[in-house]
């Protein structure tokens, strides 16, 4: 079998540089040594490590959820590089049977920058071909608990090619949930949220939001993320001096309060608050840990805006501000944070409160 001692990241184009430093941190934490290679402006991070072994500890013993920055990661062999244009399928056939006896799933894709996207229709094609080799060396064995298969095209004549975990991984092709929200909807944001409940909620906590809850939107102007939780039959209670979009006071599940978000506090606990305001990411961090500790609400998804530089280490320091208000309060929860699809320069977190 061909080594696989590298591990391949993608990320938003601009983020290679955190991307990097947070893999890098967990592997030193886990006992890995190893270095990376980021390009930037590429869209994807390779950590390289000096054995299978190294990576193999590192993808098994850190959740997938954990990163931040990555939208995905794959286990990964040496760079293919060379191919011809006309056969590029001989060479990546080599090296895929040799990766893992089979595979669950077959994903042909490319970083998601504006250039890379143009081979999006070759590897759609490439696909086909790959899946039928596949097949007929019965190394394809769809639903199975196997590796999932990516061969990843850096450029047009160079490709990665690795396994993920199903079950320590993105769930989505190129690690991009497909978010749909309508033409309709309030603002562009209505699918940040929407993609945020797809990433942070699954079967183990879906029942934590369903119809009939009530919930709080801190600068919730015009209401796109108001919106998104009133088309799933939840009561919002929209804060901000702002006007709403018509849109969203049209499902009559909005009540919109005018006032200033920071001080705002609801008569009674609510099940959720969200929040999008375009404020300093500690100044945020605070507030949200403040309403959680007090049980103005039981749980937070939220947007941290962040700086130019140091974002990573800005992220840990608002982490840090909520962890230690929470604390305070013997408080047991959990934290998810991802740059989502939809995210630019910001983070989206899921902070909720374990069950008493």
């Amino acid at each position: 079998m061909s080594s696989m001692n590298a591990l391949l990241l993608y990320c938003r184009a601009g983020f290679e540089k955190e991307c990097a430093g947070e893999i890098v941190g967990w592997a030193s934490e886990l006992g890995v040594q190893g270095y990376v290679k980021a390009g930037d402006q590429s869209g994807w991070v390779l950590f390289q490590a000096d054995t299978q072994a190294e990576i193999t500890l590192l993808t098994s013993e850190l959740p997938f959820y954990r990163l931040i920055f990555a939208r995905q990661w794959i286990q990964v062999a040496p760079l293919i590089e060379g191919m011809p244009e006309g056969d590029r399928l001989t060479a990546v056939k080599a090296v895929v049977s040799k990766l893992a006896p089979r595979y669950s799933e077959v994903w042909v894709e490319t970083p998601d920058t504006d250039a890379d996207k143009t081979r999006l229709g070759f590897c759609g094609r490439f696909t086909k071909p790959l899946t039928a080799f596949l097949e007929k060396n019965r190394q394809l064995a769809i639903g199975s608990a196997a590796p999932r298969l990516h061969v990843c095209f850096v450029a047009d004549d160079a490709a990665y090619a690795g396994i993920s975990d199903p079950h320590n991984s993105a769930l989505w092709f190129m690690g991009i949930p497909r978010v749909r929200v309508g033409r309709d909807a309030p603002s562009r944001s209505a699918g940040k949220l929407a993609e945020a409940l797809m990433v942070f909620l699954d079967d183990s906590n879906q029942h934590e939001l369903r119809a009939g809850m009530r919930a709080v939107d801190l600068g919730a102007s015009p209401g796109g993320w108001a919106w998104v939780l009133a088309l799933r039959g939840i009561r919002v209670t929209a804060v901000d001096n702002g006007p709403m979009a018509a849109a969203a006071m049209a499902t009559e599940m909005i009540e919109h309060v005018r006032g200033d978000g920071f001080t705002y506090r609801p008569h009674h606990p609510v099940n959720w608050l969200v929040c999008d305001m375009v404020e300093s990411p500690s100044r945020v961090a605070q507030l949200v840990a403040e309403w959680i500790a007090r049980g103005h609400a039981r749980h937070a998804i939220f947007n941290l805006k962040l700086p130019m530089k140091k974002r990573l280490e800005e992220v840990r320091r608002c982490e840090d501000i909520i962890s230690k208000r929470l604390e305070r309060e013997d408080m047991r929860y959990t934290l998810q944070i991802k740059h989502l699809y939809h995210d630019r320069e910001e983070v989206t977190l899921c902070l909720m409160r374990d069950k008493d």
